[in-house]
């Protein structure tokens, strides 16, 4: 054999769905079996899902799972070599593997060698660690085995092993999660595995969301020189082609060591040949990219946990505004339902364009005013507030009615409460626990406010007439709590605010480099506490979509309880 056509094959699975993941591997695989495929390349832990987490600490599950690869060996087309990515357990300890079937039975089976444990990874926490390389021979050609990081340092022994191997390939089961600039980043990487290797790299990859992350697709080839061979779609199930041939070599192999297993496979018995034609799918540009990323987030978190609809509380603003736009690009407007809870702050403007966006989007839209409520708790509290004067407690008063409000549609309906807060509210504190924080799904939870600006511009672009109202977009932020109140009272201007965030919170810059950047002390200073001070709310908080490279929740970790002062980082102390 002098060509094999390598299928990967990016799908979009569910954590612990193992006999339906198990269904749709057997089904993928048939499929690119019968498109000449001698070897089917799925994603890491595949079988069970990415990140399992605890899953893999319960002894059933893993028994679970071990019953669906005895399913697999038996129903997966014989006459292909098929890679799939599960759980195994063996001697007492758990492992991150891939398992290589051929001819109705497991032929081989590797343990991830390098395991994450920084970021969204917490693998050393369930899973044990391999110690031995694999490579395949399939007739003339030498293929390698690898999951995720393993390719990704060239100074680790899962790279080292295999570089005196002569591979012709290395394929790579992947689930590396988005955030922006992550492909061109892993593309960067798998480049150098494959001019380190001289080898082909294949690599496959996850899609589709599973809580917080969001799996890209992209699977990808990538040839010895570094050149990029191929390239499956980002956010959608795909089978990428790939035809690897073998080099002419005019030295014996040189001396397996012990820490390489080699594993003797029959030449498949599938129609070798070029196959499908070679593709390089285009890659989205920002913000493009952040808004499928997002969609798809949403599409997979309502669906994969059972939820028929969801319902958006509408105030006018752009925050709303771009949720329930996604919302309805996700799941369809006949999923989405909109509220809006007027007050006597909320202006002619803001209830204006909820309606708008309402009659745009086509969606069901109620109106619950809260004025009356609102008056009846303050005449409730009057006589334990005697001669306080109002302040914030009135204003988070009212976000807590609408809280209620929203979570009574959704426990009478069933109807999951999509949040509408962003990145940069979060990161200062500046939203109500327990009121406009209150909700299953925080969908734009990871999205700077200057984000949220450019992906409603950028939405309203891609269609016939604009979805969002342009003044929603125009008008100044408001939280309408108060008389006259502007956003920029309590916070700087966006544009300001959200780059020092990227560096206080994403690039982890002390208050003193932030400040040598060229940043206002005393707003670099304020923004730290607001951020510090502000954990506790970020904690309680319902989950959202990661879409920078440090989101708050699985990415950064802080402590509630915190007495380091970023604000006096540097000066001398008592």
């Amino acid at each position: 054999m002098k060509l094999l056509l390598v299928a990967l094959a990016q799908l979009d699975v569910a954590v612990g769905a193992l006999a339906p993941n198990a269904t749709k591997i057997i089904r993928k695989a048939r499929e690119a079996a019968a498109a000449g495929a001698a070897m089917i390349v799925f994603p890491e832990l595949a079988l069970c899902g990415y990140p399992p987490e605890d899953l893999v600490l319960k002894r059933h599950f893993l028994d679970d799972s071990e019953q669906q690869i005895q399913r697999l060996a038996r129903e997966l087309p014989p006459e292909a070599i098929v890679a799939v990515g599960s759980p195994r357990s063996k001697d007492g300890k758990t492992y991150n593997s891939a398992v290589i079937f051929h001819g109705g039975r497991e032929a081989a089976c590797y343990h991830k060698m390098v395991l994450p444990n920084y970021g969204v990874f917490d693998e050393k926490r369930v899973f044990e660690p391999g110690h031995q390389a694999l490579v395949l021979d399939v007739d003339d050609l030498r293929i390698g085995v690898h999951i995720c990081e393993d390719s990704w340092d060239l100074n680790e022994a899962a790279v080292h092993l295999l570089r005196d191997q002569d591979l012709d390939a290395l394929v790579n089961l992947s689930a590396s999660p988005y955030h922006r600039g992550k492909l061109a980043r892993r593309e960067d990487i798998l480049r150098g595995a494959a001019r380190f290797l001289d080898g082909t790299v294949l690599y496959a990859n996850l899609v589709g969301g599973q809580d917080e992350l969001v799996f890209d697709g992209a699977s990808l080839a990538m040839a010895a020189d570094g050149t990029l061979m191929a390239r499956a779609h980002q956010f959608a199930e795909d089978i990428l082609y790939v035809p690897v041939s073998a080099r002419s070599r005019k030295s014996a192999p040189s001396p397996t060591p012990p820490e390489v297993q080699r594993i003797i496979l029959p030449a498949p018995v599938t129609a070798s040949g070029p196959g499908p034609a070679l593709r390089v799918e285009p890659v989205l540009e920002d913000p493009a990219e952040v808004y499928a990323a997002l969609k798809l987030g949403l599409r997979d978190y309502v669906d994969k946990n059972g939820f028929d609809k969801v319902v958006v509380a509408l105030s006018g603003g752009i925050d709303s505004a771009l949720v329930a736009t996604l919302a309805c690009d996700a799941l369809g407007r006949d999923r989405v339902k909109g509220v809006t809870m007027p007050s006597q702050y909320s202006s002619a403007e803001t209830l204006d364009d909820a309606g708008r966006l309402a009659a745009t989007l086509d969606i069901e839209l109620f109106t619950l005013p809260i004025r009356r409520l609102y008056e009846t708790f303050l005449s409730e509290l009057a006589p334990t507030f005697e001669k306080r004067p109002p302040d914030v407690t009135e204003e988070n008063l009212q976000a807590r009615i609408r809280g209620n409000l929203v979570m009574a549609l959704s426990n009478k309906f069933g109807w999951l409460v999509l949040t509408t807060g962003n990145k940069s509210e979060l990161a200062t504190g500046y939203c109500t626990l327990y009121g406009d924080m209150v909700g299953g799904f925080a969908v734009i939870k990871d999205v700077p406010k200057t984000l949220v600006f450019e992906l409603a511009r950028w939405r309203n672009a891609q269609a016939s007439r604009p979805l969002i109202p342009p003044r929603t977009i125009t008008r100044a932020p408001s939280a309408e709590l108060r008389p006259n109140q502007k956003d920029t009272d309590s916070l700087p201007p966006y544009d300001r605010l959200d780059a020092i965030l990227e560096r206080y919170v994403e690039l982890d810059e002390s208050v003193s480099a932030i400040v040598a950047a060229g940043f206002e002390p005393a707003t670099v200073r304020r923004v730290a506490r607001l951020v510090d001070r502000s954990e506790y709310k970020r904690r309680q908080g319902a989950p959202g979509i990661k879409i920078t490279p440090k989101a708050f929740g699985r990415d950064r970790r802080m402590p509630i309880t915190n007495l380091y002062d970023e604000r006096t980082e540097g000066e001398s102390r008592p």
